[in-house]
C-alpha cells in the first residue's frame, strides 16, 4: 500500500473497476452547516469522485445489537442531538434508499457474519452531514448500516471483508466517525485555535496513521492493549470501529490519501482516509 501525497486526486476520475472507499472523520454536526476547512474538502472531494450508484454508510451513530442494514424505499433525516442552534435541525436531506441493494448485503453476509433488513432507520447525522457537502443534490441512492456494539473489533473488519463485491457494483462506503474522541476532554476554551491537541492525542493519531499506512491491522483491532494514550483517545469505540470496517475493504494495491489530518478541541482529530 503506497501513500498517495498529491492534492490533485484527479486519478478518482479514471477509476472503472471498482469504487475507493472512505474514512470520515466526521467531528460536530456543525460541520454541516458552516464554511470551514473540513466541509470544504469535502465538497471539492465530491466533485473529484466517480458518481456512485449507490453509497453505504456505517455511522458511528447508529450502534445496534446485531448488523442491520436499511432497506427502506427513502431515508429520512434523523436530528439525533440537542442543543445545537435551529439552522442546523432545519437542514434536510431526504434520500431515496435501495430495498434491492440491502438484499443483495443481506446475501453476503448469509455464509459469514449475518446482516438483517432494517425499516426503521433514516439518516443520522454521522451520515448525513458529510454527505450533504459531498452530493449536495441528494440523487444517489443511501443505505445506512449499524455497527453491532456488542462484537469486538475483529468482528467489524469482517465485516467489512465480506461486502467488497459492493467496490465492483459502483458502490461508494464510507466509514463515518473520529479515530481519536474523547468528548469528556475537549478543552472548550481552544476550540477556536487552530489544530490544538493533548500530546496523547497526536501520539495516538499518528500511531493509527502508521499503522493504516503499513498494513498493520492486527495492531488496530488490538487497539484497547496499545497503551495509555489510545485509551484516552478510544474511552469507547463507537467512533472508531467505522475505521475497521474500510479497513476490511481495502485491497493490497489501493493507495491511501489521508486528508483533514487535523485536531479540534485537543481531543479529536479529523483524520480522514481515502482507500483507491
Amino acid at each position: 500500500m503506497q501513500h498517495q501525497v498529491l492534492n490533485d486526486l484527479f486519478w478518482l476520475k479514471d477509476r472503472v473497476e471498482e469504487m475507493p472507499v472512505l474514512f470520515i472523520g466526521h467531528g460536530s454536526p456543525m460541520n454541516a452547516i458552516e464554511d470551514n476547512e473540513f466541509s470544504n474538502y469535502w465538497k471539492n472531494l465530491g466533485k473529484q469522485l466517480p458518481k456512485p450508484e449507490a453509497i453505504l454508510v456505517i455511522s458511528a451513530h447508529w450502534l445496534t445489537k446485531g448488523t442491520l442494514v436499511t432497506a427502506n424505499s427513502t431515508l429520512e433525516t434523523i436530528h439525533d442531538f440537542r442543543g445545537f442552534p435551529q439552522p442546523l435541525f432545519d437542514v434536510n436531506y431526504d434520500v431515496q434508499g435501495s430495498p434491492e441493494l440491502a438484499k443483495d448485503i443481506v446475501k453476503l453476509s448469509l455464509d459469514q457474519h449475518e446482516i438483517h433488513e432494517d425499516l426503521t432507520w433514516g439518516l443520522d447525522h454521522g451520515a448525513w452531514s458529510i454527505l450533504c457537502h459531498l452530493f449536495p443534490e441528494a440523487n444517489i441512492p443511501v443505505l445506512q448500516l449499524s455497527i453491532d456494539y456488542y462484537k469486538g473489533s475483529d468482528y467489524h473488519l469482517e465485516i467489512g471483508r465480506q461486502l467488497k463485491a459492493l467496490r465492483k457494483k459502483g458502490v461508494l462506503i464510507i466509514g463515518s466517525g473520529n479515530i481519536v474522541h474523547n468528548l469528556s476532554a475537549i478543552d472548550w476554551k481552544n476550540m477556536n485555535t487552530d489544530n490544538y491537541a493533548y500530546d496523547w492525542a497526536i501520539e495516538s493519531n499518528e500511531i493509527i496513521k502508521n499503522a493504516v499506512l503499513t498494513g498493520d491491522y492486527k495492531s488496530l483491532i488490538d487497539y484497547k492493549n496499545k497503551g495509555v494514550s489510545l485509551q484516552y483517545a478510544i474511552p469507547t469505540p463507537d467512533h472508531y470501529f467505522p475505521l475497521l470496517y474500510t479497513l476490511g475493504l481495502v485491497n493490497k494495491n489501493d493507495n491511501v490519501h489521508i486528508f483533514n489530518d487535523k485536531y479540534v478541541g485537543g481531543s479529536l482529530s479529523m483524520t480522514s482516509f481515502l482507500f483507491g
